[in-house]
């Protein structure tokens, strides 16, 4: 219990996914003091640098420009706002800071070349900067890795199957795709999905094996709960039981043992004691500030109160060293 694989089956992570669910949560408790430093949770703060107008068809997704959500369009943040930012992030204990724009794929032009601005400014903060853009190109991760950025977040949503279900834009391999381009060049993995969207039980396996069995677990795995945002085509969808997250995040931890698993969006509507329970069940990072990208999340006072309660200290930044670090001992041990 406890190995790192890249060869899992259905069968096997049903099997860990279908455990009742407080064996589940002591084995997923288990390894995760194997791997991690037991009570240390990242914090991980994000901005939406670029908002609205995006030409995806994401069911979930408020910014999307084919839906009707209150959402209003806002250009590229200048240089200096987004410094700010991240100057009260860190003062607020972020060890990560993470930079989001409404696009469908990043084009080489100015906004991007001001994004790469942004990475090397935030740099100088000695934050790990993390950026999520859309679909790159391996020459666009190269320029992303010069800059400093430290992870790319580049989410599946939800499994092969049902993906269509969801966004009909893109393609499961499109995300794939800009998967393997962040890791060849070097930048850190953040890949997870989101609950909620329709799916059954078996797609939310076929994520999670879709994410075990990839080359190198991503280095961060969100695993989000469907915020329904009115106007979108998922807004009736109904709340996911809080059984149902302790679940995923156990599975997750269980089958990625190394990776660092991050309670995402939908932890605004969780307690401390059941926010307890997925730290228990292997969950070390979160996002705090009061918003994710549009979306409402707990402010930084309340998580500091909830991290006195549960006795949690903040994770720093880089502790676990550069991916390009790791890319080399993958590289060195397949030779």
């Amino acid at each position: 219990m406890g190995n790192i694989r890249h060869n899992w089956t259905k069968e096997e992570i049903r099997e860990i996914y279908d455990r009742p669910l407080l064996s589940l949560v002591l084995d997923a408790a288990i390894v995760h003091k194997q791997n991690h430093t037991f009570g240390e949770v990242q914090i991980s703060s994000l901005l939406s640098i670029k908002t609205g107008g995006c030409s995806e068809d994401c069911g979930y997704c408020p910014q999307s420009a084919r839906h009707h959500t209150d959402v209003k369009v806002h250009a590229m943040m200048k240089v200096d706002e987004v410094l700010r930012s991240a100057e009260n992030a860190k003062a607020g204990g972020a060890s990560r800071f993470c930079m989001g724009a409404a696009w469908r794929e990043v084009r080489d032009n100015s906004d991007f070349d001001r994004v790469l601005d942004m990475v090397k400014e935030v740099n100088k903060l000695d934050l790990e900067v993390c950026c999520t853009l859309g679909m790159l190109t391996p020459y666009q991760a190269e320029r992303l890795a010069e800059a400093g950025l430290y992870a790319y977040n580049h989410n599946i949503d939800t499994s092969e199957e049902h993906y269509s279900e969801v966004i009909t834009t893109r393609t499961y391999d499109d995300r794939l795709n800009t998967i393997a381009n962040v890791r060849n060049a070097g930048i850190s993995v953040c890949s997870g999905g989101i609950i909620g969207l329709g799916e059954t039980d078996a797609d939310r396996i076929g994520m999670l094996l879709t994410l075990a069995n990839l080359p190198q677990h991503p280095e961060s795995v969100p695993i989000n709960v469907l915020v329904p945002v009115e106007g979108t085509p998922l807004a009736n969808n109904k709340r996911v039981p809080f059984d149902e997250l302790v679940r995923m995040i156990a599975t997750a931890r269980l089958v990625m043992p190394d990776a660092a698993v991050r309670l995402s969006a939908g932890r605004l509507e969780l307690s401390i004691a059941e926010q307890a329970m997925c730290f228990m069940a292997g969950a070390n990072s979160i996002f705090a500030g009061d918003k994710l990208l549009t979306t409402p999340n707990p402010e930084y006072n309340a998580d500091m109160d909830m991290f006195r309660i549960l006795g949690l200290t903040p994770k720093a930044a880089f502790a676990d060293g550069h991916p390009k670090n790791k890319v080399r001992e993958v590289e060195e041990a397949i030779s």
